[in-house]
């Protein structure tokens, strides 16, 4: 709706993750690099946690599309699956046509000849898993079976875990200690801070073609630092929705009043679907006492 008012060729702050607008700033790039590095090395499992909105799916997307054309990728967004489900959904992204009414000791042998056959290949799978706090502890044990899948010189499959804080304790549980110990490398991503904060939105804006003058003012920066609390999700909330505040009042800048409209509205909309339910609920009992109240009447 704004775009050509701010002379853009995209959205900038979009919510769903645009790889042609990755941030490479607050160890992002890094990060993503020191992955690749690890998975070319064929080390084994790898973690990656952050809060939510702090940019894994965004990362997990650039990983995906940054490996060479040698590499398959099984990409599980949906991990909360009982044990057995989860090694039919891995084999079915590997061509084998699994049952879940499959024993599992036939699963496992058909996932170990199709990884050999791919070894042999010289092609590389890289498992990638989000939302990994959710995946039950049998299944993370699967998991951790899997990653025993090797050969004398390398492991046949590898393993990215996206997860947010809770994964970790999930992982401190007794039960998966061993796959605790198999994770070789782990990475943590940070809020912005308010500099990234200000980076982060410039690249965004340049890389949407916008080519005007500073478009949020160092005050709006402070209060989109206040209200996202430096999480990426957040801020391209209320970046997006303090541009269509600017652009309905016809001006080329962004204000900390705008900022704050953007984050009251927001809030607004949280507190209007909160509320919902329970205005339903309420609906529901009234319309029961009416038709009580005519039958026995």
């Amino acid at each position: 709706m704004y775009l050509e008012h701010f002379g853009l060729a995209r959205q900038p702050f979009r919510l769903t993750p645009d790889t042609a607008l990755f941030f490479s700033g607050s160890e992002r790039g890094a990060a993503l690099e020191a992955l690749k590095f690890t998975l070319e090395e064929g080390i084994g499992i790898v973690k990656v946690v952050g809060e939510i909105g702090t940019g894994k799916t965004m990362l997990c997307h650039m990983l995906a599309n940054s490996l060479p054309r040698t590499t398959d990728v099984i990409y599980i967004i949906n991990p909360s699956l009982p044990p057995i489900e989860m090694l039919v959904t891995i084999a079915l992204e590997m061509n084998i046509p699994a049952q879940e009414h499959w024993p599992k000791a036939k699963l496992m042998q058909a996932l170990m000849h199709q990884l050999l056959v791919k070894h042999a290949q010289n092609r590389q799978v890289i498992l990638l898993i989000e939302e990994a706090q959710c995946v039950p502890i049998e299944t993370l044990e699967e998991i951790r079976l899997l990653s025993n899948l090797e050969t004398g010189q390398a492991k046949l499959l590898q393993i990215v875990l996206f997860g947010q804080p809770e994964l970790d304790q999930h992982l401190s549980t007794p039960k998966i200690r061993q796959l605790q110990d198999r994770i070789h490398h782990q990475f943590y991503l940070k809020p912005f801070t308010k500099s990234d904060i200000n980076h982060y939105l410039n690249h965004r804006l340049q890389a949407s073609g916008y080519r005007g003058p500073g478009l949020f003012n160092q005050a709006a920066t402070k209060a989109i630092q206040k209200y996202s609390k430096g999480l990426a999700r957040k801020i391209n909330l209320l970046a997006d929705k303090a541009m269509l505040i600017a652009y309905a009042n016809n001006r080329l800048s962004i204000n900390s009043d705008d900022i704050r409209q953007a984050a009251r509205d927001t809030k607004a909309q949280k507190t209007h679907w909160v509320a919902l339910p329970w205005v339903m609920i309420g609906i529901m009992y009234l319309s029961l006492g009416v038709l009580l109240f005519n039958s026995l009447a």
